[in-house]
């Protein structure tokens, strides 16, 4: 198995890489996380004078074989950007959702049903939001009179992954999320490797 250490902007992205659904797919495909996953609480922490803080917390129980940065690309101008601005030597990988992570909630179509109440749902282009994907979700929410997704992007994490069921791989499998799939099929290739 891989070892797999998550470096991650903020709670949303802490709770979907410690949930029980994210780590069954991932023994699954050869992939153990390292725990603790390391929330620095802020795309600004995600800076190099930063990073080598995340990873010595990381490292203490154990040296991953592999280090991730899980971020969000919120209004920068494109991904590469994000990932410049965050890159070190010590950093394997660097993903970015596009938008928002919230985007990869509205990607998985079986997810959102459940949350919605409703079969069937569909978001054709979950990471072209006119908004931000959060803003999205609250919109669909009242546009089809269901409860909204409350006050607390954490606390709708929480719904999505342990009441919902949330699954990457369902995420990765929309055909216009590749921020999903881009994450879902590297560290796949990474536990088959």
């Amino acid at each position: 198995m891989v070892k797999v250490g998550f470096i991650v902007e903020g709670d949303t992205e802490k709770i979907l890489m410690e949930s029980g659904t994210f780590r069954k797919w991932c023994d699954a495909n050869g992939i153990a996380v390292v725990d603790p996953v390391i929330n620095a609480q802020g795309g600004g922490n995600l800076l190099p004078k930063y990073l080598s803080n995340h990873i010595a917390r990381l490292s203490k129980n154990g040296t991953p074989d592999k280090i991730v940065v899980l971020t969000d690309l919120e209004r920068e101008p494109n991904v590469t950007e994000v990932r410049n601005r965050i890159q070190t030597g010590d950093i394997d990988f660097i993903f970015v959702a596009v938008k928002a992570i919230e985007a990869w909630f509205l990607a998985d179509s079986a997810a959102m049903s459940s949350c919605l109440g409703e079969k069937g749902f569909h978001e054709d282009f979950p990471e072209k939001t006119p908004n931000m994907p959060w803003e999205r979700i609250k919109q669909i929410a009242r546009e089809k009179k269901q409860r909204g997704p409350g006050a607390s992007k954490p606390g709708f994490a929480r719904k999505m992954t342990g009441n919902h069921g949330f699954s990457i791989e369902r995420a990765a499998k929309h055909p216009n999320c590749p921020s999903a799939k881009e994450f879902h099929d590297t560290l796949k290739a990474w536990g088959q490797g």
